[in-house]
């Protein structure tokens, strides 16, 4: 019982630190992404604290639904793998 316990806290562990690569990797390359978008068009002083402000909400918000589309992928696969 206590073995068991331990690998579904150990599994916990994993998937927690797993969980939170993808989702800070994915801020990171959304970022990349949005450097190249031109906020001049949006925005009327992109380079003041605001802009800046908005394009890391803007960078936070996509890399969050991305990796939770990449979250949800792993999950649905792991499901397949147990049904067969």
């Amino acid at each position: 019982m206590a073995e068991r316990a331990m690998a579904s806290f150990s599994q916990t562990g994993v998937s927690g630190i797993l969980s939170m690569c993808i989702s800070l990797g994915c801020i990171a390359l959304a970022w990349w992404a949005l450097q190249n978008l031109k906020l001049d068009l949006f925005i009327r002083h992109p380079q003041s604290s605001q802009g800046k402000m908005l394009h890391v909400l803007l960078a936070i918000v996509l890399g969050h639904f991305v990796a939770n589309f990449i979250l949800d992928y792993i999950g649905w696969s792991q499901l397949l793998r147990m049904s067969l």
